[in-house]
């Protein structure tokens, strides 16, 4: 029995070491509060009529109020903004000519000449490359002569009709004869010119695939040209920007490669759905490419700004951060009031919120740590008084924050 005595002696002393220990931290140590009110260790010293520190000490360093703690809890509380929210969207783009056509033969053949450089200025209608065509300018001669004869025909059955000498059905004869042999010429002239691969519109021509003797068939790639006057640049953006764009709008276009050169672009088209996978937005811009620095097949930065809805805007002081996420303290009717609020931007040294707060309002920025719902609190301005230890840490948990978009 004389050693559990001295067992159940040794573990009430240090009951007793604990007790007191936690007392001096609670009197002394305004930071411990909110961990002893966690556990339940706070509310019975208050009722017990501790002296307990708080951010109420004034600049002697003890407690304010002496034994039990009485009077208002002075903070520094700032005045809530109204501030409309800047959304800022990046994407990466890829840049295509504003119109751009392939060549390819019409027909199969050999090619028997390239008629431009790699590289030069081509017009609608100039020629790029020539296939072998005897066989259609043979059939297109052989349709002149026929049509030659024809006409000839014709105009002497007319002279014979006066005469009464050509009868009616060998005049119509002699015409459809005529007619017949127009419609073989301009066969055999859209046959010949078939034989012909001619750009269809202006543009800069690219590299030439084919060579004089090569055999192409019809879909082979010959060149591609591109007016490229202006460039097209498609991006995505997330579909919360849908209805606060529109065309002709502005943004920054650099390309990848050259940031530092940042080129400024309109809003040519938006799509008119939402990509239901992705849940995003196709959005293409248009860039003026008149130095012809820019090339199709370029990848481009794009930036945009604009604004969005108002907001309630605090200093980030106001921020304090629980196990349930962000909140503020609200001062209402010269009481203190935990308000929890959701991050939506940090923007110019201010924080947006959304909750229970509106703009006008007073949010306590400094001596956060003694309030609870309910406390009365004296609001004081920054130079009243110093800034003590509960201060710093009030600063020290208005740090620390998951990132918000």
């Amino acid at each position: 029995m004389g050693a559990i005595g001295r067992i159940l002696a040794q573990g009430f002393g240090l009951l007793a070491v604990a007790a007191i220990a936690v007392v001096i931290w609670a009197v002394w140590l305004p930071s411990s509060h909110p961990v002893l009110d966690r556990i339940g260790i706070l509310g019975p010293l208050e009722r017990l009529g501790l002296p307990l520190a708080s951010d109420s000490e004034d600049a002697g360093g003890g407690p304010r109020g002496g034994f039990g703690g009485g009077g208002a809890v002075p903070v520094v509380a700032g005045e809530v903004g109204d501030v409309a929210r800047r959304d800022r969207v990046s994407a990466i783009g890829t840049g295509a000519a504003l119109r751009s056509v392939i060549l390819q033969p019409e027909v199969s053949g050999r090619i028997v000449e390239i008629a431009v450089e790699p590289g030069a200025w081509v017009e609608v209608g100039t020629v790029i490359a020539r296939l072998d065509d005897q066989a259609e300018a043979i059939a297109r001669d052989r349709a002149a002569l026929m049509l030659d004869e024809a006409t000839d025909t014709a105009e002497r059955l007319s002279r014979l009709r006066a005469s009464g000498t050509a009868t009616t059905v060998q005049i119509n004869e002699a015409e459809l004869a005529v007619r017949t042999a127009e419609l073989a010429v301009r066969e055999a002239e859209f046959e010949l010119e078939r034989r012909r691969v001619r750009a269809p519109i202006s543009g800069w021509i690219g590299l030439i695939d084919a060579d004089t003797g090569d055999q192409v068939a019809v879909g082979t790639q010959i060149a591609r040209i591109d007016d490229r006057s202006v460039l097209l640049v498609e991006f995505r953006v997330p579909e919360r920007i849908v209805g606060l764009v529109a065309p002709g709008d502005s943004l920054s276009v650099a390309p990848l490669a050259r940031r530092d050169t940042p080129l400024e672009g309109h809003i040519r088209a938006i799509d008119s759905r939402v990509d239901a996978a992705g849940r995003n937005l196709r959005i293409q811009a248009e860039v003026d490419n008149s130095s012809d620095a820019l090339r199709p097949g370029m990848a481009f930065a794009i930036e945009m700004e604009f604004t969005g809805a108002s907001y309630p805007a605090v200093e980030p002081l106001a921020i304090q951060w629980s196990n349930d996420g962000a909140f503020v303290w609200m001062v209402r009717e010269g009481l203190a009031e935990r308000v929890d609020v959701r991050i939506v931007q940090r923007a110019n040294g201010q924080v947006l919120i959304s909750g229970d707060v509106a703009p006008g309002e007073h949010v306590v920025l400094e001596g956060v740590q003694s309030l609870r719902d309910g406390t009365e609190v004296e609001l004081r301005s920054r130079g009243q008084r110093p800034a003590d230890r509960s201060d710093s840490g009030a600063e020290a948990s208005a740090t620390p924050a998951p990132s918000e978009t």
